[in-house]
């Protein structure tokens, strides 16, 4: 399973809006076959992984066992059900990491597999293969975006000088792993007072191979400058305000008209299906979505630098788990919820 799970992230960044999945068949605790999920619209890891069984060994496909990340689909989409590929493979035994709650499987796999008289396992590494796709899975199950909120402060806590000048906290090591970020997950949003300040591209400029993901401006009054670089029409820029709604080529106006501001955001871009957003500033729009529980990641860079006073970085509640490295002289730290 753990190879599975190697393969699965060899398909990061392609497969969206389909999850991450790897497969491995094993003949005698020898794998004669493997693949993963490559590309949206794509065949499936189940499919590529029996595909590469070479020809000398697919006589041993009906005497292995087939090892995937996630529950094999039961409906057809862009491809038919990987579980009826199984089935008419006769594959004797399949090891499943996790359960793919998404309503058109949910368990209907694992039946279809069962009622064929295979023998199921489920639940290997089962953590593992749950946070591999935790954006789809909360897509799915909150109906909303996964939200991540990642801001860069001081070593004592700051975002910022008062005044607002720019001061630089990240280095290249944590810039670039930004935009391998950016090049990965489809959407990426800031506040009016951002764009004001810091007139940010939110661009994949550094990740090779890697998308460029909407820009989703929070602008309830809509007050942003004509002359921003958001306004460069490189890339889909989504403007959410309270007043009008205008569809350009590349940007769009969205009026929000529910009570609750980020409510109707959410629910726009869920209704988007845009599966995960990163929230990258500034310290009020940040706190505004802690404020409302509207997080489900949080991302720290912390420098050495020491500011002793300035734009205080967002307060938030312990995580129940978290973790952290180093990126040169920057700490990265990820608190999950």
């Amino acid at each position: 399973m753990r190879r599975c799970l190697q393969l699965a992230r060899l398909g990061e960044g392609h497969t969206y809006p389909n999850p991450m999945v790897g497969a491995v068949l094993v003949h005698d605790n020898s794998i004669i076959g493997e693949g993963w999920h490559q590309q949206y619209g794509g065949p499936h890891a189940e499919v590529n992984c029996i595909a590469n069984v070479p020809e000398h060994l697919r006589h041993l496909i009906s005497a292995a066992v087939m090892y995937v990340s996630l529950e094999p689909c039961a409906h057809y989409g862009k491809t038919p059900p990987c579980a009826s590929l199984l089935i008419q493979q006769h594959v004797p035994e399949v090891v499943i990491g996790c359960v793919d709650t998404f309503g058109k499987v949910a368990g209907k796999g694992i039946a279809m597999l069962e009622d064929a008289g295979i023998k199921v396992t489920v639940g290997v590494l089962e953590a593992a293969c749950t946070d591999l796709n935790k954006c789809f899975f909360t897509f799915h199950q909150k109906k909303r975006p996964y939200i991540f909120l990642k801001w860069a402060m001081t070593a004592d806590g700051f975002m910022g000088p008062e005044d607002g000048q720019p001061l630089r906290i990240s280095n290249g090591a944590t810039q670039l792993l930004l935009h391998k970020w950016r090049g990965t997950i489809p959407a990426f949003a800031v506040g009016f007072n951002t764009v004001v300040k810091d007139d940010p591209r939110l661009s994949n400029r550094l990740w090779p191979n890697g998308q460029q993901p909407v820009r989703v401006i929070l602008d309830p009054e809509n007050e942003l400058p004509c002359k921003s670089n958001i306004f460069d029409g490189q890339q889909p820029t989504w403007i959410y305000n309270r007043h009008f709604s205008m569809d350009g080529e590349v940007t769009q106006w969205i009026r929000i008209d529910t009570p609750s501001f980020l409510e109707g955001v959410l629910e726009d871009l869920y209704q988007k299906h845009i599966m995960a957003v990163m929230v990258e500033g500034g310290a009020r729009t940040l706190q505004a979505f802690i404020d409302a529980r509207y997080y489900d990641e949080i991302i720290t860079f912390q420098s050495r630098v020491v500011l002793g006073k300035g734009i205080k970085a967002p307060a938030f509640d312990a995580a129940p788990r978290n973790e952290s490295y180093m990126l040169d002289d920057n700490v990265v730290s990820h608190y999950y919820y």
